[in-house]
């Protein structure tokens, strides 16, 4: 497996190892479940087929469960970070797809754990609510980093300034939500969601129609009929 960070350059050591060690510990749960069922994987089967402690299974996961679900806070930081980081300029739809796309890099060579993955949240709908769970949470995260990412564009401020009838001032946040608070607005959270459920749509949209459509063609296609407004396409694809 191949990593990057957001910004494109190679993570140290260090991260690359925990990176490394999450995938093993959620690769092995999974694999683990898809064969025993998770009520009846331990988290001491995991680590040592993880070939780690128990106690580093902790350094990784909040509780048991959570392995299963496979997702992973740290790349929603990274994704978050880039979003507020990215210079300003792109519309907040590409910055958001091209952060997904770092993060989903790996998605084809790992097509049988993502699959095994799925049969084992529908056998158990206890793992189906925490994932669903977990991924609001993420998404709700993922919107306030956009609706920062808005407030801080001197050119957006300007102009909603402007529309507004009040002067823009480049010292201030302007009428948007100010960095920091709970109002995140329609955008932002709408922005979010539709984002989320467009990686979703692509990964089971790629796994069903297999090679040559590769899932970076599928991403693309995805987020370029959202750019366009989801407009009807002539085929229906």
């Amino acid at each position: 497996m191949q990593y990057v960070n957001s910004d494109g350059t190679a993570p140290g050591l260090r991260e690359r190892k925990k990176r490394a060690t999450r995938a093993a510990l959620a690769e092995a749960a999974v694999r683990l479940a898809a064969e025993h069922g998770a009520e009846n994987v331990t988290v001491e089967a995991i680590s040592e087929a993880a070939g780690v402690s128990p106690r580093t299974f902790f350094n990784y996961f909040e509780c048991h469960d959570d392995a299963f679900v496979m997702l992973d806070p740290e790349a929603g930081e990274r994704i978050r970070r880039a979003v507020r980081e990215t210079p300003a300029g792109p519309p907040a739809l590409a910055v958001v797809r091209d952060a997904l796309a770092v993060e989903l890099r790996d998605v084809e060579g790992r097509q049988e754990i993502w699959g095994l993955r799925a049969k084992v949240l529908q056998r158990s709908p206890h793992l189906m609510v925490r994932g669903l769970g977990l991924h609001i949470a993420e998404e709700v995260l993922l919107a306030e980093a956009i609706a920062d990412r808005l407030c801080a564009d001197p050119a957006r401020v300007a102009r909603t300034a402007e529309r507004a009838g009040a002067p823009a001032d480049a010292g201030e946040p302007g009428p948007c939500r100010p960095i920091g608070t709970s109002d995140l607005g329609l955008y932002p959270r709408l922005l979010a969601a539709v984002a989320t459920t467009a990686v979703r749509v692509a990964v089971e949209h790629s796994f069903a129609q297999g090679r040559p459509i590769t899932f970076s063609d599928i991403f693309r296609r995805v987020f370029d009929q959202l750019a366009a407004g989801l407009a009807e396409p002539p085929t229906g694809g």
